[in-house]
């Protein structure tokens, strides 16, 4: 699903990544791990087209996306990846149907059709009877199911998952974690999760370890 050859990627003089390749599968989940600065977002920045690297390839299911034009990739990052952060970025002005409609809306889906698709997402991820809340009546597992529910309404190929669980307490990161394997088992997404919770990490298919811009 992915294939990283070579990355390199530096910010003045500090280089963050050094000569990183790395294979992700189609319906794997990769844990990624190691002290801070190790470089860890950035690699996921990169492999999730958000940033650029200054050498090196990038294929996300064939597809070179630093090749396309902005709009292109634009378009490309909408329809084929999810993303989820630490803090759930959720709009707070809107309902969770709303936020969530959000990346179907940018894709052109109808209003109704994209409510129909939030509708299915908040169900399954057992939000429904917070449909017509807004982020601040509730509470920040239930926030951050909304943001998982966002991620996936273009059923993207790759979910990326930076500190996903960071923000939560201990009993919210579990089911968090477990969520992820419950949506990789029944709709086969990858995921690419950068987490400190090394009991966590360790639950994945793959736990890789990072320390000075290189993979260990």
């Amino acid at each position: 699903m992915i294939h990283a050859s070579g990355i390199y990627k530096g910010y003045g003089k500090v280089q963050v990544l050094n000569n990183v390749s790395l294979d992700i599968q189609k319906s794997e989940i990769v844990s990624i791990v190691g002290a801070s600065g190790a470089g860890k977002t950035t690699l996921l920045q990169i492999l999730g087209t958000l940033d650029n690297p200054d050498k090196g390839t990038v294929t996300i299911d064939g597809v070179n996306p630093f090749q396309l034009k902005q709009r292109e990739l634009a378009r490309f990052r909408n329809l084929h990846l999810g993303f989820v952060f630490q803090f759930h970025n959720l709009l707070a002005e809107f309902t969770a149907t709303e936020n969530v409609c959000i990346p179907a809306l940018i894709a052109g889906v109808e209003k109704k059709e994209a409510e129909k698709k939030a509708a299915f997402w908040l169900e399954r991820l057992g939000l429904s009877h917070r449909a017509e809340h807004k982020p601040s009546e509730m509470s920040g597992g239930e926030q951050q199911r909304v943001a998982v529910a966002r991620a996936l309404m273009n059923n993207p190929k790759v979910v990326f998952a930076d500190e996903p669980s960071g923000n939560l307490d201990k009993a919210n990161a579990v089911a968090l974690h477990n969520l992820f394997f419950e949506l990789r088992n029944e709709f086969h997404h990858s995921f690419v999760i950068v987490t400190h919770n090394e009991e966590l990490a360790s639950q994945a298919d793959r736990k890789i370890v990072m320390s000075d811009g290189q993979i260990i």
